[in-house]
This record gives C-alpha cells, structure tokens and sequence, in this order.
C-alpha cells in the first residue's frame, strides 16, 4: 500500500490536468498484447487495422521494449502541466527531456528486456530518438485517438467539475469517494493501491489529480520525478462509454420530447453544464439551453452550483423517463 500523507497546505495546490499522451501509450499497450488492459474488444477491433502499420514501424517496436508488465519508462509520458494539455504539449515536452535522463532510462528497461532485439537497441540509442519517438506518437495521435478525442475528453472535463466542486464545497473525503475502489481517506491521509508499505508526504506541494479513459478499470499512482505527486484514476462514467458508446434518443423519448431535447435528457445521466453538453453533442450553447429550460420547467433535469459552473442532471423523473429506472 501507498500513502499520502495530507497538510493544510495541499488542499490549495492541488489540481486537476488532463494527459492525451497517457491516454495514448496506455490504448498503444492495450493494442500491442497481449493483454487488452481495460480497453473493450469492441474498440481494440475497430482500432487494430490502423494499429498494424504503425506496430510495423522500427521505431514503435523499440518504443515497446520500455514496458515491463507493471511499470514503463516514464519519460514517454511527461507530466500535465496545465487543465488544457494538448497532445502538442506533451510531445513538446518528450523533444525537450533531459537527454541523461532518457538514456539512464533507456539502459535499464533494455537491461530487464533481453528479447530486445539489436535494431531496438540501436533506435533506442540513436542521438535523434525523442524526435523520432514524438513524430511516432503524432502519427498514432491522428490514426488511433484523435476522432474520439473531443467526446473522450469530455468526459473527463465533466469529472473535474464534479470533482473540483466535491473538493472545495466538502474537502478530501468527500472528492475521493467514489474515485476508485483501491483509494480512500483515511486519518488526514490518502491510502492507495500499491507494493509494499510507502508512506510519503505531500509536504504542501499538492496532489495532482488526473481523470483517465483508458486506465479503466484500474488506478495509477505517481510518485516519483519527474511527475509531482498524481493520482491517475478512471473518469466517471468512462466504463459505460467504453462499453456501449454515447447515450442515444430512445425512439420514445424522440417522439414525446423531440429527437435533439430528448439527446440532452439521455446525455444528462452524469452532471454536466450547458457548454460541455453544447460541446459533447454538437449543439450551439443557446440552444442546449432552450432545451434545458424547457426540461427544466417539466422537472425532468435538477440543476445545482459547482464552484463557478451551473451542473445539471436528470431528476428520478427523468430518470424513470428514459427508461433507467423503474417506478
């Protein structure tokens, strides 16, 4: 088990970020194997055919030696260091790691992957590697991720404002629960999943929270340079998006509200303001709003203050509406 130890001082520098390059690595693990690590097969087998000629690359089979089954080569995913990360950012910040660290990496993965062959070894070990390597994860970018991006995304907009609001309003307890199975708050500190017995303090610095797609179903626990100390943990609502894709009118619902306010009621199962749902469902931000008065006024959708944002959801008579419950 690992542990964070809290002070007052953390609850003021702690921080949400979004990471598209974890995101990333995590769905190329995923389509390399052998395992699909939380990934539904239903998006392995859309994604495999634009996989195969990038898994074809010298360079991506050498960026797969650095993985060992429970841990990579952390300068592959440098750390987020704002809300609105792009993957731009991240591959910036791969061309511009330290080239001692990168090698000092590179030399103890390649010790542990004897089945490295000599031209892995040889890519790896090339002056020109990070820009090759950033090149390769642009590529992969526009094939594998890029098209799901905005919904995925999100997704993960949503988390933070439901989180970040929990946070401030209620504190650490009430933020943390629910974030995963494995994470609790427990005597002024954070228990998590991990080997051994870790105790390690934040020491005022903060926690850096980052909500994920493709770490569903499981936790990733950073605390080690150069990430600060993170917590990766999967977004809400994440699995039953991987799963069964986005929420979709039920023809009912079509018929008795109108396909596109009927579209807002089916997307409300998790909190969102009116522009993530303008954003998410292709809508201008006006009109989310017409339909949400209108929902609003049937007592269809409830509506609460999160921090600055304005969050709504379904009622249970919405609920019942669209068919996910049964009165």
């Amino acid at each position: 088990m690992t542990r964070f130890e809290v002070g007052t001082e953390d609850l003021l520098h702690t921080r949400f970020a979004f990471s598209p390059v974890l995101e990333l690595e995590h769905l190329i693990r995923a389509l390399a194997g052998p395992g699909r690590r939380g990934v539904p097969e239903t998006w392995l087998a859309r994604l495999r055919p634009r996989f195969a000629p990038l898994h074809a690359d010298p360079v991506m089979r050498a960026v797969l030696t650095l993985n060992l089954p429970r841990s990579g080569a952390t300068f592959l995913v440098p750390p987020p260091t704002r809300f609105g990360q792009t993957i731009e950012d991240d591959l910036a910040a791969l061309r511009t790691s330290p080239p001692d660290v990168v090698r000092a990496e590179i030399e103890y993965y390649l010790l542990r992957r004897p089945d490295a062959s000599d031209t892995d070894r040889e890519t790896l070990r090339a002056p020109d590697v990070l820009d090759r390597i950033a090149a390769l994860f642009a590529a992969a970018w526009t094939e594998l991720l890029a098209d799901d991006w905005p919904r995925l995304r999100h997704l993960c907009e949503r988390d933070v404002v439901y989180r970040s609001g929990l946070l401030g309003s209620s504190g650490w307890a009430a933020a943390l629960a629910g974030l995963h199975p494995g994470v609790r708050w427990r005597d002024g500190g954070i228990d998590l999943p991990g080997d051994g017995r870790t105790t390690i303090a934040l020491g005022g610095s903060g926690l850096l929270l980052v909500p994920s797609v493709f770490t569903w179903p499981g936790v990733g626990v950073f605390a080690d340079e150069p990430w600060p100390k993170a917590i990766v943990y999967p977004a809400r609502g994440v699995g039953t998006l991987l799963e069964h894709g986005s929420p979709d009118a039920p023809d009912h619902l079509a018929a008795l509200l109108g396909r596109s306010r009927a579209l807002v009621l089916a997307t409300l199962s998790e909190p969102a303001s009116t522009s993530q749902l303008a954003q998410a469902l292709g809508m201008s931000v006006g009109a989310v709003g017409d339909h949400l008065a209108v929902l609003l006024g049937s007592r269809l959708v409830e509506r609460a203050r999160s921090g600055r944002s304005v969050l709504y959801r379904r009622s249970d008579l919405g609920d019942a509406l669209t068919g996910t419950v049964t009165l």
